[in-house]
Formats: C-alpha cells, sequence, structure tokens
C-alpha cells in the first residue's frame, strides 16, 4: 500500500464525522455552536484513529516509518487536546430541555447531568493523558510499562467521549454516526487486544532460543537467536524485530533492535546491542538456551530491493547493526551496485565487525570510511564527526546524490546528516532513515 494512500485514509477517517454530520441534512444553529460541535467531532476522531497510530501494525510501519507514525501520534494528540479543551467553551445556543417544536434540537443544547458528565470526565482526563506523556522521560517511568498504562488511559477516555457524544451530540445521534463511532471505538479496543493479548498469543506459538551471546566491541553485545520449532522470521534486510528474553510473551518488557543478519544466512538472528540501560545492562548475564520472543518485522530502512544506482549506508555507533545486513543481502544477491559506508563511532574500540568490513572493501563494490571522534596517536581514518564537508567530499557530484542514502544512528546525527544530505541537493525521497526514539 503506498504511503500516501495511508495518509489519505487516516484524512478521510478525521473527516468523515463532519461529513456524516453534514449529510443529515439538519437545520444550521449559530456559527459558533457548529464550530463547537466541530471541534468535539474532529477531537474524537483523533483520538480514535491514535490507536491505530500505536498499534504496531506492519503495514504502516514498512510504509512509513515506526518513528514517523509516532511523530504523527504526539502531533495529532496536541491537536486533538486543543480541539476537546476549546469544545465546551465555544458553545453559545441556550441550556434547556428542548422545546416541543423544536424537533432537530436547534434552538438548545443537550446539558442534562448523564449526556454531560461523561463528557467531563474524558475533558479532565485528556490533558492528563497528554501530560504524562510529555513528561515521560522526566518521570523515570520504564516506556514498556508506561505503554501500557497510556493505552489502558486513552481507551477509558474514548469510551467516556464515545458515551457523551452518543447522549450529548445532536449529530451523534444520527444512526449512522451512532455507528461509525461504535465501529471506531471497537477498532480502538481491537488494537488493544491486538497488542497485549493475540499478538503474545501469536509469539508464544513461535519461541526462540539463544544460540550466541558475548561482547563484540566497546559497550556492544552480539545476541544470536535460533527458531525454536518453527522455520523463522521472514524479514527484509534494514527491518527491526522487538525482542524478549528470557521472559513470557505476555511480558511488556519488550525492547527494539535491529536485526544485523541477512534473509539469505538462513534462520538464525542476530542483533548488535548497545549497553546502555534497562534490557541491556543485563547481557553478559543471558545464559546460552534462553528462551526469547520476537515481534516483527516492523520497518522501512529496506533498500535492498529499491531502484538506485548506488547506496550510500551512514551509520552512527549501533546503527551499523542494519547495515551490516543489507551489506551481506547485497553481496549475497550478487548486487553489483556500489555502496559507500560512512560508520561513525566514538573511538575505533567501539566498531563492530571491523575485520568483516575490511573483508567487504577488499573484494569490491564497498567504499568504507570511519569516522572516529576521539581518536588515539596511531589512527589514519577520518576524525570528527559525520558533517557536510565529509559528505561533500564524498558525494558532490550529480550520479551520487542520485544514489539512494540509508541512515541509522544517534537521532541528533540523523537530524543534521538529513538537512545536511539536502543541502547538498539529494532529494528527499532519496533519504531513508529510522529512529528508535519516540519521545
Amino acid at each position: 500500500m503506498p504511503r500516501r494512500v495511508l495518509i489519505v485514509g487516516y484524512v478521510v477517517l478525521l473527516v468523515a464525522p463532519l461529513a456524516l454530520a453534514g449529510m443529515q441534512g439538519l437545520p444550521l444553529r449559530s456559527l459558533w455552536d457548529e464550530l463547537a460541535t466541530g471541534a468535539g467531532l474532529v477531537a474524537l476522531a483523533i483520538l480514535l484513529v491514535e490507536f491505530l497510530l500505536s498499534g504496531r501494525f506492519r503495514l504502516i510501519s514498512r510504509r512509513i516509518g515506526m518513528d514517523v507514525t509516532m511523530r504523527w501520534h504526539r502531533v495529532l494528540a496536541r491537536v486533538a487536546l486543543v480541539l476537546a479543551l476549546i469544545h465546551p467553551f465555544l458553545y453559545q445556543g441556550a441550556r434547556n430541555p428542548p422545546y416541543p417544536w423544536d424537533t432537530t434540537r436547534q434552538l438548545t443544547l443537550n446539558w442534562e447531568p448523564e449526556a454531560i458528565l461523561p463528557g467531563a470526565v474524558a475533558w479532565m482526563l485528556l490533558p492528563v493523558l497528554v501530560g504524562l506523556a510529555l513528561s515521560r522521560s522526566d518521570l523515570g517511568k520504564k516506556y514498556q510499562n508506561w505503554r501500557l498504562g497510556h493505552g489502558l488511559m486513552a481507551l477509558t477516555i474514548a469510551g467516556f467521549a464515545i458515551w457523551h457524544a452518543l447522549l450529548a451530540g445532536r449529530y451523534s445521534a444520527d444512526p449512522v454516526l451512532t455507528g461509525f463511532w461504535l465501529a471506531s471505538g471497537a477498532v480502538a479496543g481491537a488494537c488493544m487486544l491486538r497488542v497485549y493479548l493475540l499478538a503474545p498469543l501469536a509469539r508464544l506459538r513461535r519461541p526462540w532460543r539463544v544460540t550466541r551471546v558475548g561482547p563484540i566491541a566497546e559497550r556492544t553485545w552480539e545476541l544470536v537467536l535460533a527458531p525454536d520449532g518453527h522455520d523463522g522470521l521472514k524479514f527484509q534486510a534494514g527491518q527491526f524485530a522487538w525482542l524478549q528474553v528470557g521472559q513470557g510473551p505476555f511480558s511488556v518488557n519488550d525492547n527494539p533492535f535491529s536485526i544485523a543478519s541477512a534473509p539469505s544466512e538462513g534462520p538464525e538472528i542476530r542483533f548488535v546491542i548497545k549497553e546502555l540501560g534497562d534490557f541491556t545492562r543485563s547481557l553478559g548475564r543471558i545464559p546460552i538456551g534462553a528462551p526469547a520472543y520476537l515481534d516483527g518485522p516492523f520497518g522501512h530502512l529496506t533498500p535492498v530491493e529499491r531502484d538506485a544506482p548506488g547506496m550510500a549506508l551512514i551509520a552512527g555507533g549501533v546503527g551499523i547493526a542494519p547495515m551490516l545486513s543489507i551489506l551481506d543481502e547485497l553481496r549475497a544477491q550478487g548486487d553489483p551496485r556500489p555502496v559507500t559506508l560512512i560508520y561513525g563511532n566514538r573511538s575505533a574500540a567501539q566498531i563492530v565487525d571491523s575485520d568483516r568490513l575490511a573483508a567487504m572493501e577488499r573484494r569490491g563494490h564497498l567504499r568504507l570510511v570511519h569516522v572516529v571522534s576521539e581518536p588515539a596517536e596511531d589512527w589514519t581514518g577520518e576524525v570528527g564527526v559525520i558533517d557536510r564537508p565529509l559528505l561533500r567530499r564524498l558525494f558532490d557530484d550529480e550520479a551520487r546524490r542520485s544514489w539512494l542514502f540509508v541512515l541509522c544512528g544517534p537521532p541528533g546525527m540523523l537530524t543534521s546528516v538529513q538537512q545536511d544530505l539536502t543541502a547538498l541537493g539529494v532529494p528527499r525521497p532519496r533519504i531513508l532513515c529510522e529512529s528508535f526514539v519516540y519521545d
């Protein structure tokens, strides 16, 4: 499904309540009353669409990228919050019981407690939900535990908001719009059910076992899994999976890691993981044979099958993982296109698979450029960071600007390199990147 189709689909879902309300042919009220109703309708539609954006759907992440859907999720949440907060204050109509002759409720608002209270609950909880999301890092909560609470609270708010719309809404009383809200609410609930029940049940039927674990660079580990009683995972080079090790499939403690092995290498899956905290601190204590579960594949960092005269792979730190998968798959397919790999690290001790990368360069079709910011005295490669002067030296000609540029690394590096490439004239569609930082 093309990316633009997904975007159009989201827009259609957001404006559908307005269209269904307009099709009812009810006489218009004052401008402020109609704006108030419109704000409420769109806010509720956004809230329900948010469940699709955060539901780990492979179709969406494959075409758009999970980091992009998370950015949409955050932006739309802010829009929904503003619309919901102003919604009750825009009304100017009389808050009286409907007049006998006013069968279309053009002159009065339904202000009865059983209709207003559910909306008031949703109205008060929504700022709390968004505020807790914005301050999650400051609160020190683990992402996995916070995500479960965030989803349950959002589902509760959606339930109260739908209840309010069905009882108080002038337009939502229409059977068609009522059906839309009920169906959308059911989809939101199904998204939560899928993430926390159906997907774990699927993982339970496809377990994995740890076959190798050990350090491969400074504060960097290799973890290899083998399928336990099944044929493995079908994925494309450059994709990632959510990983659970030593826990049951229903645990919320999973983490996203890029797959460092190539699809053509066989059923084993290799991960390259940097020791940062939480799960990664315990890598050295994982025993061989420990159970593991994977949720995937996800991601759109998949350049192998894309049309381009050449490829530039730009990695920072542990962002080398998907590049290793891509390089191995290109070699396995006998792809003759030229490839340049720019690999940035703080020190040479952090370079992963240095000998294997050097061997790839000697075999041809790969130009390897190491960049180190804190070099030792005997370092002979590039010094500093991956910046515009370096990129200009390597790619500032018309032929190379038509290459496909694949980026993976720290968020700051991704932002700066994208800006530098764009400034050099590389078309934005020729730049692929994906970040695992969703804050």
